[in-house]
């Protein structure tokens, strides 16, 4: 143990101490919340500036309808050819022209309306455009069949089913995807750590190697304590790096939005014009009376637990998955060799990210999503999605996890006797690019 620890010791001081790893630490929280920062700001600055349409309307329908559309402006055209309105719209630069010819019905005028532009316009305007020309034609159908503006207007409104627990707990809408979101932004981190930090591992095993340093290393330490020496400091090293970023980068984002009066609801409008954007705003109008429902259950989401099994599942996910890194390493002269190694390595987490957002987010206890989370190697990132929902009634069977963090355990001994065998050998061996049947040979010594 004695051994274990200075190495352990030796491998966290060259990481913290190195100049590169110091600058990331401290220089990453300043680029992210920079970026996060500009984008609100061109949000905001794109969300202020409201679209400009004239409206040439000959006919005796839509006189207010197009003054209604959401975050745009209209100015009226009178005693106007559609030419002279057509060139006086290019002229003032304006978004487009909504020309309404005269016609003695609703439904002719509609079939013969247009939007002339310069460019083409947004699926989300012209969706908008067009729900203006439906909501009326609906209304003129209806009333033809002796339905009011007012019974149409009711007949429209939205209906929202209440949905509950068999306990009497009340449901509410998007639940699954809110907690899929937020296990699924701590399974991202998982995924970065190990790919980043692994790679540290390797590249570390490389450095020594073909520096001959390890033959001197070798000859007193035993490679099995040498590989987890180099695990367990570089993880170390980038739970510091973790928890720096966190601490700053919170810090950071408080001050520059007090400053900047940055305002969140700006992305929101932003993605506002799109079809998708467009369709959800209508189904989740009824949902801002329950806001305070959602606040509710946003605090009310086991962040505990959720950070709990967030560091143990990064840590036996980090363990297996360094393994594997060192067991590369070891097994290369360089590090443009490690690319054949690279893409069976990295495809189980990105599977996991893919596979889990789908899955969890359609039915988190379905037998895809549960069968990803027991996996090993996909298990860190899909049942951290899963857990946002809790652990127990409601939430992942208590036997899930027990089974999940029992399987990576086994996995990790396994993959860590198997890369030790791999380690070995391949640590001493030089000058000759290794073959998937070369480590299935150095498997079975």
């Amino acid at each position: 143990m004695g051994k274990l620890s200075l190495i352990i010791k030796r491998e966290y001081l060259a990481k913290v101490k190195n100049k590169s790893f110091i600058i990331m630490t401290f220089l990453s929280p300043v680029l992210m919340v920079g970026m996060v920062a500009l984008v609100l700001y061109l949000a905001m600055l794109n969300g202020s500036d409201k679209r400009v349409i004239t409206v040439l309307n000959e006919s005796s329908f839509y006189t207010d309808d197009f003054g209604k559309m959401e975050d745009v402006s209209v100015v009226k055209l009178k005693n106007l050819t559609l030419e002279q309105a057509k060139d006086s719209t290019e002229q003032l630069g304006y978004y487009g022209l909504v020309h309404v010819p005269n016609a003695s019905t609703l439904e002719e005028a509609t079939k013969e309306s247009y939007f002339y532009s310069k460019e083409s316009p947004t699926d989300g305007f012209l969706k908008e455009l067009e729900d203006v020309f439906q909501y009326r034609l609906k209304q003129k159908r209806l009333e033809s069949l002796g339905v009011s503006e007012d019974q149409y207007a009711a007949i429209s409104k939205n209906f929202s089913i209440h949905t509950a627990t068999f306990q009497g707990k009340e449901n509410l809408k998007g639940l699954n995807e809110l907690n899929a979101i937020i296990g699924g932004g701590f399974g991202y981190l998982i995924m970065m750590f190990i790919i980043i930090y692994g790679s540290f591992v390797m590249r570390s095993v490389i450095e020594e190697k073909t520096s001959r340093v390890i033959e001197v290393i070798i000859s007193s330490v035993k490679p099995f304590q040498l590989m987890m020496g180099k695990i367990i400091g570089t993880s170390l090293a980038g739970v510091t790096q973790f928890v720096i970023w966190v601490v700053s980068g919170s810090i950071l984002f408080l001050v520059v939005f007090l400053i900047f009066d940055l305002d969140m609801e700006a992305l929101e409008n932003a993605g506002s014009g799109l079809p998708q954007a467009k369709a959800m705003n209508v189904a989740s109008s009824g949902m801002e009376e329950n806001i305070q429902q959602y606040a509710e259950m946003f605090l009310q989401i086991p962040w505990v637990s959720l950070f709990s099994f967030f560091l143990v599942y990064f840590i036996l996910g980090y363990l297996i998955y360094s393994s594997i890194y060192a067991a590369i390493g070891a097994a290369v002269d360089n590090e443009t060799d490690t690319q054949q190694f690279m893409l069976p390595v990295i495809s189980p987490l990105m599977l996991a990210i893919y596979v889990g957002f789908i899955s969890v987010f359609s039915n988190p206890h379905g037998p895809v999503a549960v069968g990803f989370s027991l996996f090993p190697l996909t298990s860190p990132i899909v049942m951290l999605m899963r857990l946002s929902s809790g652990v127990g009634e409601g939430g992942v069977p208590v036997w899930q996890l027990v089974v999940s963090i029992a399987l990576l355990i086994v996995t990790f001994l396994s993959i860590v006797w198997l890369a030790a065998k791999i380690y070995r050998i391949g640590i001493l061996m030089y000058g000759k690019k290794p073959s998937y049947k070369d480590l299935y040979k150095w498997l079975k010594y």
